[in-house]
């Protein structure tokens, strides 16, 4: 099942606070960046993030999903109505991800 454009429109509208925020579209789902590293995406309409140890440290009883299938594990964001929430989080988290590779 692809993942609705008013869904995105919804999470990325709940980041609006903070800068350097964008996606690309793949595959009828979306890889979200912050800071041009990729933090998750919206994977059937749930908004899942990579699980670094800030994330799994603000959300210890998230559920584990997989978001396609042959992918790794990433966190369920059930908080996604908390704009205070997701900005903290996605602060905490992007130092913790690896710089995009360059391209050759």
């Amino acid at each position: 099942m692809a993942s609705s454009k008013s869904y995105l429109d919804f999470i990325l509208e709940q980041l609006s606070e903070l800068e350097d925020v964008s996606y690309r579209a793949m595959m009828g789902e979306y890889i979200l960046y912050y800071q041009g590293k990729v933090i998750g995406g919206i994977y059937d309409d749930r908004f899942l993030v990579k699980p670094t140890k800030s994330a799994l440290a603000m959300m210890p009883d998230a559920d584990r999903e997989i978001p396609y299938e042959g992918a790794k594990e990433m966190l369920l964001v059930d908080h996604v109505e908390n704009r205070e929430f997701l900005r903290v989080l996605l602060e905490a988290m992007v130092d913790e991800l690896p710089a995009p590779k360059k391209k050759k």
